[in-house]
């Protein structure tokens, strides 16, 4: 019998399904319409970890920051963040359609390419500034003695976000990252800074779907959230994989905000989601 199938993009940065005639299909449209739809979601997944395994080989150096891309380059880099935005936005989708729970390792893939997509945009010029990017004060070289707080950006507008910052004992406000406060801080409560940022992450994310909020304020507060939670939950401080430790909360929440974030971006550029 004959089934959908996987069709590679043309320089492998991605993937589009593709019906038994060959017709280019979205993943929700195709679990509409397939007797088996409970066995592409899996597929979809295995894809798209193929997919970053060969993005990460390819362009390591630059995602990993070691130097910035040339003209070529530039272009395969934005190729490569729309495919993948594409493909978590499709497997997100089509999740809630058939009522899948995601669980830890979809969570795992679909942070993976989250982050990817981050820093490929990042050396483009296609990220814009992280909540409060303006308002911190330049951090001194050496100890610093102060605490982590979690500040909202704009209580009146729930979507722009939060971010860590080190409040300091002369007065000052210090930009800081959840996994500073993990991994590099003392006295920290590390369950309770992770509680508070899921819960900011939530709040962003729900303030997305108000009437009055900002598409790119809202994307850019989710990118850096959404970062910020995935550089603390690698598997080794040189390596881009997720690894989450069989919490399906947090493979949950990876998948809704970078469906928020997708959506918003597709807002300002409709053939984001086009395969």
């Amino acid at each position: 019998m004959a089934r959908p199938r996987i069709v590679q993009d043309e320089d492998q940065l991605g993937f589009y399904w593709a019906t038994v005639d060959g017709r280019p299909i979205t993943l929700p449209r195709l679990v509409e319409v397939d007797d088996e739809p409970e066995m592409l979601l899996p597929t979809h997944l295995e894809a798209l970890d193929d997919a970053l395994i060969i993005a990460t080989g390819r362009y390591g150096e630059i995602l990993g920051g070691g130097r910035r891309p040339d003209e070529a380059e530039g272009r395969s880099l934005r190729e490569l963040h729309r495919a993948l935005d594409r493909l978590c936005h499709e497997y997100a989708a089509a999740a809630a359609a058939t009522g899948t729970q995601v669980d830890a390792r979809a969570g795992q893939i679909v942070g993976t390419a989250a982050l990817v997509s981050i820093l490929a945009r990042e050396p483009i010029g296609l990220l814009g500034p992280a909540p409060l990017e303006a308002e911190l004060d330049d951090p001194s070289v050496g100890v610093v003695e102060g605490f982590g707080d979690l500040v909202v950006a704009d209580p009146d507008r729930p979507w722009a976000g939060a971010r860590w910052v080190v409040r300091t004992t002369d007065g000052r406000r210090l930009p800081a990252t959840l996994s500073m406060l993990l991994f590099d801080s003392s006295g920290v409560n590390k369950d309770a800074a992770l509680v508070e940022h899921r819960d900011a992450l939530r709040a962003t994310i729900a303030g997305a779907s108000l009437p009055e909020a900002d598409p790119i304020t809202t994307a850019c507060a989710v990118d850096w959230q959404l970062y910020d939670f995935l550089m603390a939950h690698r598997d080794g401080p040189d390596s881009g994989a997720i690894e989450l430790k069989g919490r399906q909360d947090d493979a949950a929440l990876i998948v809704a905000a970078t469906l928020t974030s997708v959506e918003c971006r597709s807002r300002l550029d409709p053939g984001l989601l086009r395969p």
